[in-house]
């Protein structure tokens, strides 16, 4: 077995767990098996619905925000942006819905972003963050 397969069933094994945590049924595709991204962002109403999307796109874009936060407006249409224009799937997690789960992930701060590529958390950005910045990161990993 190679290093690359090594890696891969690791991240199987660690994606049926997140699953299991969360209380939901593993999905059939794997983050090497990507589906297509969508062009806008996806309200995520769950850590269990988090944990799909994270398992199912190759390359995905969490933004944890606040609708009273002034920056996380201004970020708004960058976030739009990017899943229009890029191969990342973008999730926007409301912190005050889901308290549980920024808490989790220790969000301190609004606007937070996870960037996630294969399945794997690679990137966390807290602040508003420009497109150029955004889209070299989402291209980096797609």
């Amino acid at each position: 077995m190679s290093e690359s397969d090594d890696i891969d069933a690791i991240r199987e094994q660690r994606r049926q767990e997140i699953m299991q945590q969360a209380g939901g049924s593993p999905a059939p595709a794997t983050a090497t098996e990507a589906s297509p991204s969508p062009s806008e962002p996806i309200h995520v109403d769950s850590k269990a619905e988090l944990a799909e999307l994270v398992s199912t796109h190759k390359v995905v874009l969490a933004d944890f925000y606040a609708d009273w936060c002034g920056p996380c407006k201004m970020l708004e249409p960058t976030v739009r942006e990017l899943a229009q224009q890029t191969d990342a799937a973008v999730a926007k997690v409301d912190v005050d819905q889901l308290p549980q789960l920024a808490q989790e992930m220790m969000v301190q701060g609004v606007p937070s972003l996870f960037l996630y590529a294969d399945g794997e958390p690679v990137k966390r950005m807290v602040g508003v963050q420009d497109y150029g910045t955004l889209s070299a990161l989402v291209e980096q990993y797609a």
